[in-house]
């Protein structure tokens, strides 16, 4: 078990892009699985002491994952993501954006085209995320949301899950 694991987190400006590589003490299915399957991503994706509700996930090429964010006093941040490409255990992308609760996306807020590559190396399974961006003063306001500190904790959140998926 390595217990140094990879978190690297950069913005590149030019671009347009934060690169993102996290290393995860698991096997590459279990990390897909929880990448991937709706009752997984509620129990990680958020950064507590918020929690995520999934309305739906339709896991196919260009299917969607509405969810809320969902505060302490009950309040509901509405994001979907649009699936792209899919190449199972390899490949994963999407268009991120926040939303209603049908779906319909607020243009006024960022939006990101993750990809997500997916690489196991003697259990360590490692996710090298690339988000793209519109413009500079988008990668700025996820910044300023606490997209760092948030997708930090949503990272731990996943370390503590995965031993326990792997019983």
């Amino acid at each position: 078990m390595k217990t140094n694991l990879l978190f690297d987190f950069s913005v590149n400006k030019e671009n347009k892009t934060i690169v993102i590589q996290r290393e995860f003490n698991a096997n590459l299915e279990l990390v897909w699985q929880a990448w991937t399957t709706a009752e997984l991503l509620d129990q990680w994706w958020a950064p507590k002491p918020y929690h995520v509700e999934t309305k739906s996930l339709h896991f196919v090429e260009g299917g969607m994952w509405l969810y809320a964010m969902v505060s302490p006093e009950n309040e509901k941040l509405w994001c979907k993501a649009d699936y792209g490409k899919i190449n199972q255990l390899k490949l994963l992308t999407w268009l991120d954006a926040f939303c209603d609760e049908n779906g319909k996306e607020n243009t006024d807020k960022p939006r990101s085209h993750w990809t997500n590559i997916f690489s196991e190396d003697n259990g360590v399974t490692t996710v090298h995320i690339t988000l793209q961006h519109d413009s500079l003063e988008d990668i700025e306001t996820m910044i300023q949301m606490g997209f760092k500190e948030g997708l930090t904790m949503c990272m731990q959140n996943l370390d503590e899950l995965l031993p326990v998926l792997e019983k």
